[in-house]
């Protein structure tokens, strides 16, 4: 699963996919500062992956300001993906910014996580943490490192959930050698489905 995009390097990683004959799962964003790169998502789906929604903003403050805040903030991303997504691709998956894990929600009131995992699912949506962590997003800068993090941990389970963000050009240039690594070590690769084993973190409010 690929995290934050479309971006500048987006089409590389999807270039990447189509290579390998693998699809994926992309949890994505909508702000200002990536706009110009959702006519990308017309291609991602056309090419058998999976559109799911992240945030419009990502900007945890305002989003876990309370539960109408988040909720606004989905809608304004569902609406913005509208163009760019065909109506047949029901979008229905989605990732919380941070995960349901994270603890910046618990700054606005003790809870807030609880009620909106529930909420989301109540409302007819899946939500889908990780168990697998990259690591681009923290203390891994170079390819090699994203590698050896997603091989080590894909290795200690029997499914996994990877984490990436295809805003990150280091993190995308380990794609191919960790799907070649995967492929040569039996494994498989799929796109989220409702069938899915559901991979939650465990919410911290």
């Amino acid at each position: 699963t690929f995290d934050d995009g479309p971006s500048a390097t987006t089409e590389s990683v999807l270039d990447t996919l189509k290579a390998e004959g693998v699809p994926a799962t992309f949890f994505v964003m909508a702000a200002d500062n990536n706009e110009e790169y959702l006519p990308l998502l017309e291609r991602t789906v056309q090419e058998g992956h999976l559109i799911a929604l992240h945030t419009c903003s990502h900007d945890y403050k305002s989003i876990y300001k309370s539960s109408d805040a988040y909720w606004d903030d989905l809608q304004k991303l569902r609406e913005k993906l509208l163009p760019y997504v065909p109506a047949d691709h029901e979008i229905k998956w989605l990732r919380f910014p941070g995960g349901s894990s994270n603890t910046v929600s618990a700054h606005s009131y003790v809870g807030l996580m609880s009620l909106l995992t529930r909420a989301v699912q109540d409302a007819g949506f899946q939500y889908f943490d990780w168990n697998v962590d990259s690591n681009d997003a923290g203390g891994a800068k170079k390819a090699q490192t994203v590698f050896n993090n997603v091989t080590a941990g894909v290795s200690q389970n029997r499914v996994s959930v990877v984490l990436q963000h295809d805003i990150h050009d280091f993190s995308v240039d380990a794609v191919e050698d960790i799907i070649v690594w995967g492929l040569n070590n039996g494994y498989s690769f799929e796109r989220l489905t409702e069938n899915s084993p559901g991979v939650h973190h465990g919410v911290q409010n």
